[in-house]
């Protein structure tokens, strides 16, 4: 019986259940591993903010050339001779006029005191008015749509600027205001960058105005980013919808393949689940077994193990019958012996009934022996190691044995086995004991005088092995059966109750468990089966090891 400590922990493994999950946890593993991967080349999107940065350097040598060149040009022609002391203003404002040139040039020529003397964004045509378009409302639902916003906010994510100072411009500009002025007027090249309210760069080179190394003042060249900006924009623009396509394409695609993998493990899970509560009868069993791939693979392998498990359980329901069957008959006859004993005062018929008991406890003691021996087999068999071995050579071994210490003096044994070896995969202990169990059945039927011939042969994947004795043989009806548990028919000279039953049985499970065959016949003179036996046959097909 199961202990107390047993009872109390059977509920609550009983009531252990699956976790349930609104998301499968392998679908997760699937969208994280794809979209994971997937991320890592929209990653790459970052690098663009690298390679804007060689793009605003490259823009900034540019400017402080061509700062150098207006500077150049001013010094040579705007100065008016060797002793002038700043910049004529006449001849300054057409050199601007040629040599600035392109959207978003701006250059501005101050005076060594700081006032700003010209601005080509006043005297260029076409460059007096700036147009800026205004942002679209903010937090404003239905006025664009989400991929606008979604791409909004993306270029913001990933165009994030370093820390630029902020670009101020006053009305009464002076040279005070930008450092990189002032430096040129110490006869040095200086260029900043700054920043807009709209995240443009503003680049800045300042050179100084010199006449034979005297500085006359500083001209600023400055041009802004949009073009680059524009063009790096458009680039992440475009990685970003490819992304977004991706993405779609990415989810359903790992969906559908986590809905062909997950799905159908969460269901096996749950046929696992009820089989071990004891429903598995009831509930059919989920089949993927036409799959072609790991899955189809498992299902059908819990397909087998599930109809092993119940054959199993079977077997034991059986087992267990039969053996109560078994256990009765004795005890039965037991006592009703004990109750005769106790009204019959006759000691010739007390003996008798004394040794009726004798006889009853003996048979009773050897059918515990036996099952004992057939349960502790049956979990042998399950753990054994299959290790290959020679059957000739048992078979020579178990001959001598027999011949030496088992077998009647009024009998022979005949072994024919081929040269060669006979390999076979398997427990060699219980391979030896179904011999043995054959040839003890043999030698209980064979006749006194008799042969007993054990005869191997070797085919192109089978060893084949037979017992034959020359005893009555077994009734054809019967042939099948005697493999039965508990079967037992034995010469009418044996005592009844010597034998359990069990060897034949035991034989038949020890052969299955190697892939192998048993099975009996009978042996007919030249085939005449209209004639008595001349014998029993037993033979056993096993397959050969390579």
């Amino acid at each position: 019986m199961p202990s107390e400590d047993t009872n109390k922990a059977m509920p609550a493994e009983s009531g252990t259940r699956l976790r349930r999950r609104a998301f499968s946890g392998l679908t997760g593993r699937i969208l994280a591993l794809n979209i994971l991967a997937l991320a890592m080349l929209v990653g790459g999107i970052l690098y663009v903010n690298q390679f804007r940065t060689g793009l605003v350097q490259t823009r900034l040598s540019v400017l402080v050339s061509e700062a150098e060149m207006v500077a150049a040009a001013l010094g040579e022609s705007a100065t008016g001779g060797a002793d002038a002391i700043s910049v004529d203003v006449d001849r300054a404002r057409p050199i601007l006029q040629r040599l600035i040139s392109g959207e978003g040039n701006r250059a501005r020529l101050f005076s060594i005191d700081g006032s700003l003397m010209l601005d080509s964004r006043n005297i260029i045509p076409n460059s007096q008015v700036r147009e800026t378009p205004l942002k679209p409302p903010e937090d404003s639902p239905g006025i664009r749509p989400l991929w606008d916003r979604i791409k909004g906010w993306f270029i913001r994510l990933v165009s994030s600027l370093p820390d630029y100072p902020a670009y101020m411009e006053r009305v009464d500009q002076q040279a005070e205001d930008y450092p990189e002025v002032t430096q040129a007027f110490l006869g040095e090249i200086a260029v900043a960058v700054r920043q807009t309210d709209d995240e443009t760069l503003m680049l800045h080179a300042a050179i100084p105005v010199q006449r034979l190394h005297r500085v006359l003042g500083a001209v600023l060249v400055s041009a802004e980013t949009t073009e680059i900006e524009e063009v790096v924009r458009q680039e992440r623009l475009a990685i970003l919808e490819v992304f977004g396509i991706a993405l779609i394409v990415t989810a359903l695609l790992s969906l559908l393949l986590a809905g062909t993998i997950a799905r159908p493990v969460r269901r096996l899970a749950d046929f696992a689940h009820q089989v071990r509560q004891g429903r598995g009868r009831e509930v059919k069993m989920p089949d993927f077994t036409t799959r072609q791939d790991e899955l189809g693979d498992l299902s059908r392998a819990l397909k087998e193990m599930t109809r092993a498990l119940y054959r199993r359980i079977d077997a034991i329901e059986a087992f267990a019958a039969d053996v109560s069957h078994e256990l009765k008959n004795p005890i039965s006859s037991m006592h009703s012996a004990i109750e005769t004993l106790d009204l019959d005062g006759d000691p010739e018929q007390q003996r008798k009934l004394l040794d009726i008991l004798k006889s009853d406890i003996g048979r009773l003691d050897r059918l515990i022996s036996d099952i004992s021996n057939a349960s502790r087999l049956d979990a042998e068999l399950l753990r054994g190691d299959m290790t290959p071995f020679d059957l000739g050579e048992m078979l020579e071994t178990i001959t001598e044995v027999y011949e030496e210490t088992a077998l009647p003096e009024d009998m022979t044994i005949s072994l024919i086995i081929p040269d060669e070896e006979m390999n076979i995969a398997g427990i060699d202990s219980h391979i030896a004991q179904v011999i043995r169990n054959l040839l003890d059945n043999a030698i209980s039927f064979n006749t006194s005088g008799g042969t007993i011939t054990i005869q191997a042969q070797a085919t192109d994947t089978r060893i084949q092995l037979t017992v034959d004795d020359q005893g009555p043989g077994v009734d054809e009806d019967k042939l099948e059966s005697i493999f039965d548990r508990f079967y037992s028919e034995r010469p009418e000279a044996e005592d009844f109750g010597n034998h359990s039953g069990l060897g034949l049985n035991i034989c038949k499970q020890i052969i299955a468990i190697h892939s192998g065959e048993i099975w009996a016949e009978n042996i007919y003179a030249e085939g005449d089966q209209d004639q008595d036996a001349l014998g029993a046959r037993f033979v056993v097909s096993l397959p050969q090891h390579r």
